[in-house]
This record gives C-alpha cells, sequence and structure tokens, in this order.
C-alpha cells in the first residue's frame, strides 16, 4: 500500500488543524525540501534520513530495443539514506 498525499493530509488534519491549513503546511514543506534539493543542499530530518543531491557523469548506454549504442548525458539525481532509527524500526528492532 502506498501513503498518499491526501492520507498524509488527513492525518495532519487530525492533530487539529483545518484541511486547508493542513495541506498548506504540507505543500510549504515539500516546496521547502524542494528548493534545498534544486540548490545542490542536503536534506537532514534527524531520526528519519537524508536527502542528498548527487552529481551523475555522462556514460555509455543503449538503446533496449535497438541495441544502438548512445552516450547519456550528465544529469542530478536525488538520493535518500535512511536513518539507523528508521532501519530499527523498519526491522521491528524499535
Amino acid at each position: 500500500m502506498t501513503l498518499t498525499k491526501n492520507e498524509i493530509i488527513a492525518q495532519i488534519t487530525e492533530l487539529g488543524f483545518s484541511k486547508k491549513q493542513s495541506a498548506e503546511l504540507f505543500k510549504t514543506l515539500l516546496e521547502i525540501i524542494k528548493s534545498s534539493l534544486e540548490n545542490g543542499e542536503d536534506v537532514l530530518v534527524s531520526g528519519f534520513g537524508k536527502f542528498q543531491v548527487k552529481d551523475k557523469h555522462p556514460r555509455l548506454g543503449r538503446n533496449p530495443v535497438t541495441g544502438e549504442k548512445l552516450v547519456l548525458d550528465s544529469r542530478r539525481v536525488v538520493t535518500f539514506k535512511c536513518s539507523c532509527e528508521l532501519k530499527k524500526r523498519m526491522n521491528g528492532d524499535g
């Protein structure tokens, strides 16, 4: 099962915020994370994990349909590394 944006907003609403406030709060949080990553900054959430921007260099690839070789452009990707605390909770140790 996937936790959706609407389900997260509903859980925030249960804390006493209106649905509109909850949606705005969640939207603002995501915008802060996105803008930080866009600027190349890491986002560390203690007890949860770290979002990091990594640069991928150009590399050789191939078209899986035709087998034609091609060069994949350099790009930036976001990686996530969960905290030890989260790992423990996922494995039932926390």
